[in-house]
């Protein structure tokens, strides 16, 4: 079970279920479905989950990783009733947003620097998809303003979309979808660090700052 952190020896806590955590080995974080602060969907409309399982893309974001397999080997295939009535299962999971979780901003002179190089680098490759003011192209492009993905405590799912890209899966309902390019082979460590820093933070979003180290990580990390 993606969403539920399981423990070495692949068992997993039912008082922990569908809170999320790192999948072992594929270098991709399945965010909390309870928790409106990750994947939790209670402001969700049902129409847009139902979107979201069935196409691959809604008006509140696209799948991508290892739920753009589920989506195209399996979740495409339900009927709309089944798919609703997932969606109406998946929206009753969601318990509200819990405390802030606590950040590690950096200093306030090396937070400037990093910033105005995360703008810099946005405005020249993100910024013709997903807008100066973060808000995309939805459902093609998704917005990056307000989205909980791009604010979770664990950044692995940012940097890995800024290193890699990745595509939405082609669908009955979405068979061409929109994609992002892979950027590792044209942005430093320092780079994706900056960009990634300034989604996170920008427009009023609040997650915390990443580190090159985090970025080099993921970037030597395998694929799958």
């Amino acid at each position: 079970m993606c969403h539920t952190a399981i423990n070495a020896l692949g068992g997993s806590s039912e008082s922990k279920a569908f809170r999320g955590g790192l999948i072992p080995m594929q270098n991709w974080y399945a965010p909390s479905l309870t928790s409106d602060k990750e994947a939790g969907l209670g402001d969700w409309s049902i129409a847009d989950i139902s979107d979201y399982l069935k196409s691959g893309v809604s008006h509140r974001g696209a799948v991508y990783g290892p739920m753009a397999e589920v989506v195209h080997n399996s979740l495409q295939y339900l009927t709309d009733a089944d798919t609703r009535a997932m969606s109406v299962y998946l929206k009753s999971l969601a318990e509200g947003s819990p405390p802030d979780a606590a950040t590690s901003p950096v200093p306030a002179a090396e937070g400037s620097l990093l910033l105005s190089l995360g703008e810099t680098v946005y405005s020249a490759h993100c910024a013709s998809c997903h807008g100066a003011e973060g808000r995309g192209m939805p459902p093609n492009y998704p917005p990056l303003a307000s989205n909980q993905s791009i604010q979770m405590q664990s950044a692995v799912n940012p940097i890995r979309m800024v290193l890699n890209g990745g595509y939405p899966p082609g669908t009955t309902a979405n068979p061409m979808p929109y994609g992002m390019p892979p950027f590792a082979q044209s942005l430093s460590d320092d780079e994706v660090a900056a960009v990634v820093t300034y989604i996170r933070s920008a427009w009023g979003n609040h997650g915390s700052a990443i580190s090159a180290r985090q970025a080099n990580e993921l970037r030597l990390a395998p694929l799958d």
